[in-house]
């Protein structure tokens, strides 16, 4: 499930994700995924799908409903509300108005259904933000997740400004949180995850007037994406190759930042996997390309820096 598309209305990113952790967030995700263009008809989710989709490790079916049963309690804190032009009418409601869990039978599953009023979000979509799941959920800190998702919706333009205020609200930032505390557990989270799946990422603090140049908001530019680009994988090899190259081209990077995000990377590699590629592509001697050379080559340099 490597091409799995999480697709949906942009005001969906207009709500913070409070106290989600960043498994609730794969799982939230990995059902949002799925959902689209179903209508209001019941959908159901089999554990060991749903399990592969968020890339669940736990293996015990009664963690997997715990998990599941605390996702659904914080996706009903998310209130969405549809307000008149005057202010004078206002409703309020949730995604979902069914979440079933059914653990006590040969196959496990959850049934869901979405709120009528909340179809737009998923359903017939004019404008969208779009990303890989498989993407999303390599990510660990949940603030970087929230980041990856605002920098999605703006991909083609290549360019986002938060004010302060604006920015901790989408980012459920704690209150308590000083400026180096938002450095250290937010922006460099940010950084270190987010630049190897965005090209030429760029995290920049507008500072105001006043005693100590208050931070009064951040701006996020990036290399636009074209309309046509897709968000699917090219294999393993090749995806880890581009972030790669997205990690030694950022100017943003210091060296040793960019050697600590290369050596996360070397850990998901798996040469076998650039070996199975390789085999489907043979020369004109119907020699592999295995045995030539400059391929050894390439692979025994490919992670230095």
């Amino acid at each position: 499930m490597s091409n799995e598309l999480v697709k949906y209305d942009p005001e969906l990113n207009t709500i913070p994700l409070r106290k989600f952790s960043t498994v609730e967030m794969n799982l939230f995700f990995s059902i949002i995924s799925r959902v689209r263009d179903r209508g209001d008809s019941t959908i159901r989710f089999y554990f060991n799908d749903l399990k592969e989709l968020s890339d669940y490790k736990p293996t015990a079916n009664k963690r997997f409903i715990d998990d599941i049963s605390n996702t659904y309690k914080k996706i009903l804190s998310l209130t969405f509300s549809k307000i008149s032009k005057n202010g004078l009418n206002r409703e309020m409601f949730v995604v979902f108005t069914k979440f079933n869990t059914v653990g006590n039978v040969d196959d496990p599953y959850v049934d869901l259904q979405i709120y009528p009023e909340a179809l737009y979000l998923f359903n017939d979509l004019e404008r969208w933000v779009r990303f890989a799941l498989q993407e999303f959920r390599e990510i660990k800190s949940s603030y970087a997740k929230t980041a990856f998702r605002l920098i999605k919706q703006y991909r083609t333009t290549g360019y986002v400004y938060f004010k302060q205020d604006t920015f901790k609200e989408l980012m459920a930032i704690p209150k308590s949180y000083s400026p180096s505390d938002i450095n250290k557990r937010i922006i460099m989270p940010i950084k270190n995850e987010v630049t190897p799946l965005i090209k030429g990422l760029s995290i920049r603090k507008k500072y105001g007037r006043g005693r100590g140049k208050p931070v009064i908001g951040y701006s996020f530019s990036w290399k636009p994406e074209s309309n046509d680009s897709d968000d699917f994988s090219k294999g393993l090899y090749k995806d880890n190759q581009a972030k790669v190259d997205n990690i030694k081209f950022n100017s943003e990077l210091t060296n040793k930042e960019k050697k600590d995000a290369i050596n996360k990377i070397k850990g998901n590699v798996n040469i076998n996997d650039k070996k199975e590629e390789s085999s489907k592509n043979i020369n004109n001697n119907n020699e592999s390309i295995m045995d030539n050379p400059s391929f050894k080559k390439e692979l025994n340099n490919y992670f230095n820096f």
